[in-house]
């Protein structure tokens, strides 16, 4: 069985988490889901006008500000985070270590635990400070994932586009989902 800690932050592509909750949701192996938004992150979910989180027993939404919750520490049995999508102000507070909120102590955890921590970036272009924090998170053992479709799927629909996207993601995590390989 795994449990999942989502973070949900202020980046544009708010598709992105509720795709992850959703396949989340099918996977007979997922036990709990953790989900956490930032406070733009919430905002960005509105705006971008995503359904509310499904009702379901395996999901629990925390507070951002609540350092007593579960995945604020290592004695809770996370299997592995996802930041999806990752600002660059999350991605920059998690490679300096800075935790002033439940998603960055969360992702801080996940490193020292040796769990996976995967963080859908979408920024683009990215300056150098983009890449020194991308370097820092990956020599920390976290996964950088940007949120680069693939086309050879042919897909016609966005949501299909992003659904592989995220069945990717979720591979990534040791969760081995069906996909269409290349060449295949």
């Amino acid at each position: 069985m795994s449990n999942i800690i989502i973070g949900i932050t202020g980046a544009s592509g708010a598709i992105y988490g509720y795709e992850l909750i959703n396949q989340l949701l099918k996977i007979d192996q997922i036990k709990k889901i953790a989900v956490i938004f930032s406070d733009n992150g919430a905002k960005v979910w509105e705006y971008e006008q995503m359904p509310k989180i499904p009702k379901n027993k395996k999901i629990e939404v925390f507070n951002n500000n609540d350092f007593f919750a579960a995945p604020a520490s290592g004695s809770a049995q996370y299997n592995a985070m996802f930041i999806t999508p990752c600002s660059m102000g999350t991605l920059a507070a998690i490679a300096t270590g800075t935790s002033s909120n439940l998603i960055h102590r969360a992702a801080d955890v996940t490193l020292k635990e040796r769990r996976k921590l995967i963080l859908l970036v979408r920024e683009a272009p990215l300056n150098l400070i983009h890449i020194k924090n991308m370097e820092t998170i990956t020599l920390a053992g976290g996964i950088i994932f940007p949120a680069s479709p693939f086309f050879y799927n042919r897909h016609e629909k966005l949501n299909d586009i992003v659904s592989d996207l995220i069945s990717r993601l979720i591979n990534i995590s040791g969760i081995n989902l069906p996909i269409k390989e290349w060449g295949k």
